[in-house]
Order: C-alpha cells, then sequence, then structure tokens
C-alpha cells in the first residue's frame, strides 16, 4: 500500500509539473512571436489564442530578409532556446548569440517548417531532432513587394526544459524507495513481534497431545496479541488440568471398581452350587458389592456435575435453611442430634447444592462416629462470610491426612471398615468452590468439625418510595 500511494503520489505530481512546464514553453513561444511582430511593426498586439490565425502583413521594412534578421538581432534566444530565419526556403539567418542548439543543422526539420507555413499562418508543434525532442513555433513574415516569403522560428530544448523536473523526481524515487526498503523492515519487524505469539501458538497446538499437554506460549509486551496469548495459555491451562482430572478420574475408579470385581469373581469361583448356604452367602456378598458399585457410580455422576456447575443463586433465610437441614440430618439414626448456634440473615446463595454438601458432611460425621454419640450442627455469619458447621464426637481425623481427604476417593481410613467411596468431601469441596469459599476442619482426639464457609454478597435493597 505504502508503494502504491508513493507511486501513484509521485508520478501524478510528475505529470502536473510536467504539463505546467509544457504550458510555460508554449506561452514563452509566443511571447517570442509577439516581440518579432512588434519589432517588425512597431505595434504590441496580443497574438492570436489560435496559433492557425493569419498574420497581418508588414511593411515597415523594405524586404523581408531585413525584417527577420532585425528580429533576430532583437529576439535573444534563453536558455535551453533556439531560433532561425528562413529566407526563400533556405535556412540563411540566426542569431548572433550562443544558442543551446542549431535548427539549421536538420534539413528535414526546415523543409518542414517551410511545408507548414505556406498558408501564411503561424504553426507550433513538437519535433524530434538529433538534439533531443523540441516545442517551435514558425511565424511567416511577409513585406509588401517582396516576393520571397520569410520564416521566424523560435523552438525550445524539452528534454533539457523538463532535466531538471526529472532529476527531481528521479531523486523523489530515490528517497520514496529508501523509505520503501525502510518502510518493510519496520514492518517485518512489527508484524513479526506481533504475530510470533500467533506463530507459537501453531506450533504448541501442533505439540500438544493426550500425553503432552505442558506446552505454553510466552508472553511477551501488554498489548492485545499479549492479552490473547494469555487467554489462550489459560485456556491450555484449563485444557490440561480437565483432561488430568479426567485421568486422574478413570484412574482412580478404575481402581475402585477392581476391589469388587474381583471379590465377586473369586466368590464365584470358590461357589459350591451344590451348597445352598454357600450359594445364599456369595449371593447375598454379590448383592452388596454391586450396590456398593452402583453407589460409587452415583457419587461420580453426583462429583461430574459439581465440577464447573451453574448455581441457581437466590435470596436465602440462613436460620431458615439450618433449620431445615437440621430437620433432614434428625432422621438419621443411633445419634443424638442437637441444634448449635444458628445465624440470622439473607444471604445470595444456592440452598439446594448448600444443602446437598451440608447434608455430605452430616452422613460423614454419622458414619465416623460411634453410635449414640453427639453430633452438632449450624450455622454461624461474620462481615463477610457465613459458616454452615457439623461437629462431631468421633475419633478425629489421623494427622497428615487432613489433605488427602479431600482428594477424590481419598480416605482418612484406608481399611474396608465404614463404607464409602471417598467422593463425599470431594463433593462438598467442589460446592463450597462453586460459591466462591472454601470447606474449613478441626480435628483432635474428641472430634471433627466441618464447615462450608461461603462469602456473603451484597442483596439489592428495595427502592424506597417516595413520599408525595
Amino acid at each position: 500500500m505504502a508503494f502504491i500511494g508513493m507511486s501513484v503520489a509521485g508520478i501524478t505530481s510528475f505529470l502536473v509539473q510536467r504539463d505546467r512546464i509544457h504550458g510555460q514553453i508554449d506561452a514563452l513561444l509566443l511571447a517570442h512571436v509577439e516581440s518579432a511582430r512588434f519589432v517588425v511593426t512597431g505595434e504590441s498586439a496580443v497574438v492570436p489564442a489560435d496559433p492557425g490565425a493569419e498574420t497581418p502583413p508588414t511593411t515597415d521594412f523594405a524586404t523581408t530578409a531585413e525584417a527577420l534578421e532585425a528580429v533576430l538581432a532583437r529576439v535573444i534566444p534563453g536558455r535551453n532556446e533556439s531560433a532561425l530565419g528562413i529566407v526563400d526556403g533556405e535556412a540563411t539567418l540566426v542569431p548572433g548569440v550562443e544558442i543551446a542548439f542549431h535548427l539549421e543543422d536538420d534539413p528535414e526539420f526546415v523543409d518542414r517548417v517551410v511545408r507548414e507555413t505556406q498558408d501564411g499562418a503561424i504553426h507550433m508543434g513538437t519535433a524530434m531532432l538529433d538534439v533531443g525532442t523540441v516545442r517551435y513555433i514558425a511565424t511567416p513574415i511577409a513585406i509588401e513587394g517582396d516576393p520571397n516569403p520569410a520564416v521566424y522560428v523560435a523552438a525550445v530544448d524539452l528534454d533539457a526544459a523538463l532535466g531538471e523536473l526529472r532529476a527531481a523526481f528521479g531523486t523523489y524515487a530515490v528517497v520514496a524507495a529508501c523509505t520503501l526498503v525502510a518502510i518493510g523492515l519496520v514492518g517485518w519487524f512489527v508484524a513479526g513481534r506481533l504475530l510470533r505469539p500467533l506463530h507459537q501458538l501453531s506450533i504448541a497446538a501442533s505439540q500438544i497431545t493426550a500425553s503432552d499437554r505442558g506446552a505454553r506460549i510466552p508472553v511477551v509486551g501488554h498489548d492485545d496479541i499479549s492479552a490473547l496469548t494469555e487467554t489462550v495459555n489459560d485456556m491450555l491451562g484449563r485444557l490440561d488440568r480437565a483432561m488430568t482430572s479426567q485421568r486422574r478420574l478413570l484412574d482412580d475408579v478404575r481402581h475402585e471398581l477392581k476391589t469388587p470385581i474381583t471379590i465377586v469373581r473369586g466368590h464365584l469361583e470358590l461357589l459350591d452350587a451344590s451348597n445352598t448356604d454357600d450359594v445364599e452367602a456369595t449371593r447375598g456378598l454379590a448383592i452388596d458389592e454391586l450396590d456398593r458399585m452402583n453407589r460409587l457410580v452415583d457419587d461420580i455422576e453426583s462429583l461430574a456435575e459439581t465440577q464447573g456447575m451453574t448455581l441457581a443463586r437466590a435470596p436465602v433465610d440462613v436460620s431458615d435453611l439450618t433449620a431445615d437441614v437440621f430437620a433432614k440430618a434428625s432422621g438419621i439414626p443411633d445419634h443424638e442430634w442437637v441444634l448449635g448456634a444458628t445465624a440470622h440473615l439473607s444471604a445470595s446463595l444456592d440452598a439446594r447444592r448448600i444443602t446437598q454438601g451440608w447434608l455430605q458432611l452430616v452422613d460423614n460425621a454419622a458414619k465416623y462416629s460411634p453410635p449414640g454419640s453427639r453430633i452438632e450442627l449450624g450455622s454461624r455469619a461474620d462481615d463477610d462470610s457465613v459458616e454452615f458447621w457439623v461437629a462431631d464426637r468421633g475419633s478425629g481425623i489421623p494427622r497428615g491426612a487432613e489433605q488427602r481427604i479431600f482428594e477424590r476417593f481419598g480416605r482418612a481410613d484406608t481399611g474396608r471398615g465404614i463404607r464409602g467411596s471417598g467422593l463425599g468431601l470431594p463433593i462438598v469441596r467442589e460446592i463450597a468452590k462453586a460459591h466462591g469459599g472454601r470447606v474449613t476442619l478441626t480435628s483432635s482426639s474428641a472430634g471433627s468439625r466441618f464447615g462450608i464457609v461461603v462469602p456473603i454478597d451484597p442483596l439489592p435493597q428495595p427502592e424506597k418510595a417516595e413520599t408525595p
């Protein structure tokens, strides 16, 4: 585009300047004719706009040769100009000063001028001579009583007149070419810098596979491309985490399902079909293991739903929610359920998801607490958050297992004494994260206290009615 723009600008300017110089040359030639008229007649007259108009005869000189000699003596050619006097078809007179080129050296040009002026009119034209291209004007001079026709010819070397213009635009062409080279280099550098992240993105995308997802694009600068690079890196990170999570989930599911499958297969292989008691025992064991597998699948589905969930937030009365969850928890047998402190406020949250996570903590406390022990639940609020908590009187979480129990299939007790998939607390954690909160844990040998802490989003205040 820069090349096209500079070319159009340069060519247009050159053509305009060339036409202007051509106009100046024509005006100069017509001025020479006017000067010749004044010399011959002693009167100044405006040269007709049409060079083909006839020239009135003159009577101030005895012969046309005398008149032509006077014109050549007084009308001096300038730089890049020449003049010639033709009498009776022969080039006989030239200026007495130094001239740029000699018209009389080209007989063909002299014959051409004689033919063009036979009608007695002024003629202006362009001719190609040995010296180059010339612009000329031929003016017949007639004296009454002299039968010999005379012609005054003035000419300008067009090539020389346009030489300065061509030199100027030659310089312009060199400068424009250097400018284009500079623009190309700068454009190459800038475009390369701007498009380098896209090239690196293409390379990173071609290198990423299911087994190698660690490629990232270096972020350089703070422009829009850098922002795009950061966005793509975040996307690659999310994809990596999602694929890693899926791979871990599949590995964990395979590990968890292997045990019940092995148990069922082992008992079926050792089953004595003729022993009714053995058949009934194996049947009960197989059904129990299949139920456990079914609960595992349900927990996996719940975990998948909570990851990346869309919350249906709405203003919720925390005290009512606490009472509702306590009513549901108190239906679990073999424990003493106690309603602890209750927060009295409204908060924007997904009541269904909070209830799901809270009841998961309740179920977890019931499974790991001795029968008949006391389990307490309640809610607590501070300036910027509300906590939904459950406290039990169990044996507590072993030291070092605080983080493991929040991982998929992570359990404080790795034995098989407590039924469960190990997905309950990860589900609670995902629900808390979706609300922008976290899960808390305080544990000792006297028991454990779990809590779901959720930030309090400010609720829209109702507009006050204006007093009329």
